[in-house]
């Protein structure tokens, strides 16, 4: 009797370990960046917070807003554009991070020796719809007194295509300069079919913060797996950010199958940088600098106040000891 009772009890208590430890899946969506590469890193050491990592990996950050709303995903590496474009469209998503800045520059082709911004004038120039670089160029276009269009008839016009199609159209001579991301910019340069007109930071943005946002049902209703997602972001960043050999291989090998050189790579975290934190007042000058260019066609600007939430982070880094 006494032993079928020690039985009973071990019984249980091992389907007890067994349920605590089923690990928590988390949806990621992310893109294909340098600088995006410690979220990437997520999934290679979520074990360690009993969490999976799902990573979907999509063409632009405006992609992941359906997906989001769709509720097939939980965390996102996103623009902060995208960000703001989706919390004014109703999406309901927290900032809860920034985890990289910088990763942006405008290239233009070498033989139309362009030296500056204001060079651009009566210029075709290439971005893509609702990332940084958008706002950054309309930023950098206005601080030169320059107008622009998709349609002819201003000082440029845009032409908007995914990134995966700015290099080509700019080796082809399709445009003739693109506000571009990080490697893809450093790898025309590198290549010889582009030149560094400038890295766009001397606006009221300064150097954009990308941003990781979770969903507003994550947030709320499962506080324990949000807490170690955001743990386990800490981890992964602060790896990166000692570790960049290991931050190297993983972007070069794991993100981009040695479609990029140590030059590209290299070139290309010059001019980005991993990091935890954003501002309430970064967030908020990128939504009012959207509504005024017209990025996004924001019909209303969220205040920043209302959906960023860096409480998690602040506990993550706390616990980690980490300032």
């Amino acid at each position: 009797m006494k032993s079928s009772k020690i039985i009973l009890i071990a019984c249980a208590l091992f389907l007890s370990l067994g349920a605590q430890a089923a690990p928590d899946v988390v949806r990621l969506g992310n893109l294909k960046f340098a600088h995006y590469g410690a979220v990437s890193y997520m999934k290679e050491i979520a074990s360690k917070y009993n969490l999976v990592i799902e990573e979907r990996v999509f063409a632009k950050g405006l992609d992941i807003l359906p997906a989001t709303i769709a509720g097939e995903i939980d965390i996102a590496a996103s623009a902060l554009d995208a960000a703001v474009a989706g919390r004014a469209n109703g999406v309901p998503i927290y900032v809860v991070a920034g985890f990289a800045k910088g990763g942006a520059r405008i290239v233009g082709r070498p033989d139309l020796n362009i030296k500056s911004v204001a060079d651009l004038r009566g210029k075709k120039v290439g971005v893509a719809r609702g990332g940084a670089q958008e706002l950054l160029l309309a930023a950098e276009l206005s601080k030169n007194n320059l107008t622009w269009s998709d349609q002819p008839g201003k000082d440029v016009q845009i032409f908007f295509m995914p990134f995966a199609d700015l290099n080509q159209a700019l080796m082809q001579k399709n445009i003739d300069a693109m506000c571009q991301s990080e490697p893809q910019s450093s790898q025309a340069i590198n290549k010889g079919y582009g030149v560094e007109v400038v890295k766009p930071y001397d606006t009221p943005i300064g150097e954009p913060v990308r941003v990781l946002v979770m969903t507003e049902k994550m947030y709320n209703e499962k506080r324990d797996v949000a807490e170690r997602v955001l743990k386990l972001f800490v981890e992964a960043t602060r790896t990166f950010q000692e570790n960049p050999k290991l931050a190297e291989k993983y972007v070069r090998e794991q993100m981009f199958k040695n479609q990029i050189s140590h030059e590209d790579y290299q070139d290309a975290m010059s001019n980005a940088s991993f990091t935890y934190d954003v501002s309430l007042e970064h967030v908020q000058v990128t939504a009012d600098l959207m509504k005024k260019y017209g990025v996004g066609k924001l019909a209303i600007v969220p205040a920043a106040k209302d959906w960023v939430r860096l409480d998690l982070l602040d506990k993550a880094k706390k616990e980690m000891k980490i300032k």
